[in-house]
């Protein structure tokens, strides 16, 4: 039997590899979608690593801090990776970004449980 919690480890697993891939391999992209937000790139990293962060939690229930640390590593492992490519340069700002979308997500969590705690639902299994 396939439990939800598996899926939410298929679904991690793939996320990973789909966003490595993307941060690793060339820009090709920006002929087709030209940067018309400011700071795009940012936007980018806080949504993946919010994404990260919330389907690492439904995967494992992890301790915040540890949640943290490992995606803090695999940031700095990012932007490591990045720096020796020829067509990549590492940026603290991504790492920050990064973060942000972490602590965006753990902020959001804080938010839902107050709700649900407060309207007294019971959270589904």
């Amino acid at each position: 039997m396939i439990s939800r919690r598996n899926i939410f480890k298929l679904a991690l697993l793939v996320t990973l590899i789909a966003i490595s891939y993307l941060v690793f391999s060339r820009p090709n992209y920006t002929y087709l979608l030209p940067q018309t937000i400011p700071n795009m790139d940012k936007l980018g990293h806080l949504g993946s690593f919010f994404c990260l962060s919330y389907l690492t939690h439904l995967a494992f229930k992890p301790k915040w801090y540890l949640l943290t640390i490992t995606l803090a590593c695999y940031g700095i492992f990012i932007e490591l990776v990045q720096s020796t490519l020829p067509y990549r340069s590492a940026s603290i700002a991504d790492f920050v970004a990064d973060m942000l979308g972490v602590l965006l997500f753990y902020s959001c969590l804080w938010g839902y449980q107050r709700y649900i705690k407060a309207s007294h639902i019971s959270e589904p299994e």
